[in-house]
């Protein structure tokens, strides 16, 4: 079975709304001003190329879509992401123009169940507060791959809701550039 990987840049306060700036939340850019270095440029590469396909929400996916189709990196992570299988969650997205998008706009908890049952290699889920929330509730989510920056930002959509209870395996521990850590966690 296909896991479903959250794979988050979070605040000290664990804040994920918008890290480079894309939105109007009015956060600005606040993982900019931070390097994670060679080492976290590898990690992301690695997390990237060891999954089969993405989910997104509908405001991850519309920033993700104007930019990584112009992207073109030695590394290869645009091309991969523009090549991998993308399914996007809106009731008012009609007509997904980015190549292999498939949109969710309903029962999205079923479908998603039905993604994770079929053959394949897992999904990674970038950003996307609402649709994690809505998966986490659902107990969906197998793993958590966060990134935290030395920020602390005051508002903003967290990772957790305020109402949430899990209990979490860390798996690993890794210090980046700029102050910044990678902590690796297994759902239960």
């Amino acid at each position: 079975m296909k896991k479903i990987i959250a794979s988050q840049y979070l605040s000290l306060d664990g804040v994920l709304e918008d890290p480079v700036g894309m939105e109007s939340s009015g956060l600005g850019n606040w993982t900019g001003p931070y390097s994670r270095g060679e080492k976290g440029d590898a990690f992301k590469h690695a997390e990237l190329f060891a999954c089969e396909s993405l989910l997104l929400g509908r405001r991850t996916y519309d920033g993700f879509a104007a930019v990584w189709p112009t992207i073109d990196d030695e590394a290869g992570f645009a091309k991969q992401i523009n090549a991998m299988p993308k399914h996007v969650v809106s009731t008012t997205l009609k007509t997904a123009e980015w190549n292999n998008t498939t949109i969710i706009d309903s029962d999205v908890v079923a479908r998603v169940k039905a993604l994770k049952s079929e053959p394949g290699g897992d999904m990674l889920v970038y950003g996307s507060g609402m649709l994690l929330h809505t998966l986490m509730r659902a107990g969906l989510v197998d793993r958590y791959n966060l990134m935290i920056y030395p920020t602390v930002l005051g508002r903003g959509i967290r990772l957790f809701p305020d109402d949430w209870k899990e209990q979490l395996t860390l798996d690993e521990c890794t210090e980046f550039g700029s102050g910044i850590v990678s902590l690796r966690y297994s759902a239960c």
